[in-house]
């Protein structure tokens, strides 16, 4: 796909995260919530759906409670592309869970996160403040993208900094970047994940950075808007216009309302519709970003 050109579109909602209940009562938690919002995602438009689950730890675990949510989803739609977050173990990233979901045919878009970054709250000053880390070594990275390329499994690339994407370059320039990867460019407002802003801002210019970056690589990538709204930004129109996708929901969502994903989604399905551009469904997302077929 030539860059600038039309193009159908993929938006892939991250429907819950660590966003709390307090802060949007439509942020889905317990496994039959996670099914019904799934699905109404996907009937709005989402190809792609993203969730964080209570239970870390034990992969068998971790994989069990996934597949609570997803089952239901999966008897509906056959074609859904679902995918979790990370799991931790004794401080280090550890893929069982993903290995399992994989092994259970729920799995086809994996994750990988390929960098490091301070993650915090700010203090009355607006300086920003805490001690976390979210830390992503290159021998966790190179355990995310060897399990998905075992699995046959397409990982979905976080890119929170500009180093994240200059190490997914990396190992795309060793011909190593699992097939069916796709990069998100994570664009922070001053309100950040957690509070405090990171990495490039949500703007234009910020995207435009990331895509001088990118270069001539053909990986397929997203914008997504962290702390803010990414269609009433201009963000998702400005991003479709220069070839890529949209990534959007209620983990990064923040506003002055408290909508539902699926209302998320609709908005985004109307500004394709307005810009003259297709929606991409599940099967179509596979397609385009070349998943790995199992």
């Amino acid at each position: 796909m030539d860059r600038d050109q039309p193009h159908a579109v993929i938006i892939e909602a991250a429907i819950n995260g660590f966003t709390p209940a307090a802060v949007n009562p439509n942020v889905p938690k317990a496994a039959e919530q996670i099914a019904a919002d799934a699905l109404a995602c996907f009937a709005a438009g989402a190809a792609i759906v993203h969730n964080h689950g209570a239970v870390f730890g034990d992969p068998e675990a971790v994989a069990a409670e996934y597949l609570a949510g997803w089952r239901p989803v999966l008897a509906e739609r056959p074609d859904a592309l679902l995918y979790p977050t990370v799991n931790v173990i004794d401080g280090s990233i550890d893929v069982r869970h993903l290995e399992l979901l994989a092994e259970s045919g729920a799995l086809r878009v994996s994750l990988c996160d390929p960098g490091s970054l301070n993650l915090g709250a700010v203090d009355a000053e607006g300086v920003p403040v805490g001690s976390f880390v979210y830390t992503n070594s290159y021998d966790d990275i190179v355990v995310q993208m060897e399990q998905a390329t075992r699995d046959r499994v397409g990982p979905s690339l976080a890119i929170y900094e500009p180093g994240f994407l200059r190490c997914a370059l990396a190992w795309w320039r060793a011909g190593r970047l699992p097939a069916g990867s796709m990069l998100k460019f994570y664009l922070s407002t001053e309100r950040g994940y957690m509070g405090a802003p990171f990495g490039l801002p949500a703007t234009p210019a910020g995207l435009d950075a990331y895509l001088d970056l990118l270069g001539d690589c053909p990986v397929p990538w997203a914008v997504s808007v962290v702390g803010g709204d990414v269609v009433a930004s201009g963000l998702a129109e400005y991003a479709v216009g220069r070839g890529g996708h949209i990534h959007l929901g209620l983990e990064f969502f923040q506003g002055d309302r408290t909508p539902t994903n699926a209302e998320l989604i609709a908005e985004a399905v109307a500004l394709c519709d307005r810009l003259g551009v297709a929606v991409a469904t599940p099967d179509e997302a596979a397609e385009i970003l070349q998943l790995p077929r199992r």
